[in-house]
């Protein structure tokens, strides 16, 4: 695999790192080891099967090399010392073996910063799932942690598929029998490179910004501007401090099946905003009982994939950002899930204006030296928290397959997963749907929310109070 440089967004996730904000995404999937040949799966099995598909991503075997001073963005150049077992961990989960006790593991595992220095991801196979309704006994988990640099929770799905199968039966790839490391490159190359890249970079820039321009002085005449505006209408939660190093995970089933029904209540309305409505009542619910609910609707950020056909299967981040209230100032269930349709179309309108894709390629002509200081005044100074709110939270859908899928012939459960949260932005909340069911997983910092099943049993009571009312109309 040659070597690639990473984009200006790619490299931001780096740039902003802290102590108390690490920024890689966390995958959980539950197991059942029945279904696979002879009924069990070994550690060794697992070792061999990862190691059947490690060509299915440049992800697994490449490692970061950086450039002294940020002169230039780093690159992904393979790891000559690559070792599968070290990063494929054992583990068992603790007594008594339930949910509880599996969310407190997923927290503890995506509070550890990865390692730079080798290839940045992490998998643990975690025995002993025994005590989780609807999982049967023997079953195991996965804990897979991979730096937001290497993917988005789109490529992410795409390791997904090039871990799993569609069938208990697979066969080894005998392709990884086949790699060869390349060289690291010279640091006399890398500097070359840079020079070119820092003049070139200035112009693209410009080409870049020309071609957004015509889109935002079109947003800016049919007033077609987020009505969001900076701190006027971005309310201060708890959620808007400094981050802790220390997280907390918990998560909330749902049949897809039923959100996609009570989209039809409203008309235009997707499953997405079904998503935002339900957890736009979960946040009232949470905030109202810490008495901490502001009049205004809390905002989120909801990341947007810009990807094209043609870079599918080339990993890093290919994302815009769409800001959209989740009307937790509306008490009313099914009203909220109108309001959020009209704010979600407004913002999708703004978007479609300026281009998502167009704002986008402007952040990948941004030079490295400036990206990085702007992430080390982020971090160093506090802006995070200090300077302007743009959102109180992030939620994210990412849709996945809708047919089982098997690893090593152990069929997939279900699935979830954690994401990063900064300073200023401590709550991230992922629906990740999976053959027929759609999990809502709530990350944030343990000072922030004690209480996170708190959260979890709120979203399943806003739930059902919209279901409720969406059958009644």
């Amino acid at each position: 695999m040659h070597m690639r440089q990473l984009s200006a967004q790619d490299a931001a996730f780096l740039y902003i790192e802290s102590r108390g904000a690490h920024l890689h995404l966390t995958s959980l999937n539950i197991y059942d080891q029945s279904t696979a040949p002879g009924g069990k799966v070994r550690h060794k099995d697992i070792l061999n099967y990862v190691a059947s598909r490690l060509h299915t991503s440049p992800t697994f075997r490449q490692k970061l090399v950086s450039l002294p001073f940020s002169v230039d963005y780093p690159y992904w150049v393979d790891d000559e010392q690559f070792d599968l077992e070290f990063h494929i961990r054992h583990i068992a989960l603790p007594e008594p073996r339930d949910w509880r006790q599996l969310c407190i593991l997923v927290a503890r595992i995506h509070s550890r910063r990865l390692d730079l220095t080798r290839p940045p991801w992490e998998m643990y196979v975690v025995e002993g799932v025994d005590n989780i309704p609807g999982t049967p006994k023997g079953a195991f988990a996965i804990i897979a942690k991979y730096h937001h640099a290497a993917i988005d929770g789109v490529s992410g799905q795409e390791i997904m598929a090039g871990l799993h199968s569609t069938t208990p039966e697979f066969e080894s790839d005998p392709e990884v029998e086949d790699w060869e490391p390349q060289a690291e490159p010279s640091w006399l190359g890398l500097l070359t490179r840079a020079a070119v890249n820092n003049i070139r970079q200035p112009f693209q820039l410009a080409k870049a910004v020309s071609a957004t321009l015509p889109g935002i002085s079109q947003a800016l005449l049919r007033g077609e501007l987020p009505e969001v505006t900076p701190d006027n209408d971005v309310p201060e939660t708890r959620f808007n401090g400094e981050v802790s190093p220390h997280r907390v995970f918990e998560g909330q089933t749902f049949k897809l099946k039923e959100l996609a029904a009570i989209r039809g209540a409203v008309p235009g309305a997707t499953v997405n905003d079904v998503v935002l409505a339900i957890c736009g009542g979960a946040l009232r619910a949470y905030l109202l009982d810490k008495g901490e609910l502001p009049e205004e609707s809390l905002v989120a950020m909801a990341p947007i994939n810009t990807r094209v056909a043609a870079e599918e299967g080339t990993g890093g981040n290919k994302l815009a950002m769409m800001f959209v209230p989740v009307h937790s100032d509306v008490a009313n269930p099914l009203a909220r899930l109108r309001a959020v349709v009209e704010a979600t179309k407004n913002a999708k309108e703004t978007r479609n204006a300026i281009g998502a894709r167009q704002m986008t390629d402007l952040t990948q002509h941004i030079p490295s030296a400036t990206n990085a200081l702007a992430g080390r005044l982020i971090t160093g100074l506090g802006l995070g928290h200090r300077a302007i709110r743009i959102c109180n939270c992030t939620i994210t859908n990412v849709p996945g397959p809708q047919q089982p899928l098997y690893f090593n012939g152990a069929k997939l459960l279900k699935m979830t997963g954690s994401a990063p949260i900064i300073d200023g932005m401590g709550l991230i909340i992922t629906a990740i749907s999976y053959n027929g069911e759609i999990v809502f997983s709530f990350t944030t910092c343990r000072e922030m929310m004690p209480d996170p099943e708190k959260l979890a049993s709120f979203a399943q009571k806003s739930f059902k109070a919209l279901k409720k009312a969406a059958a009644a109309t």
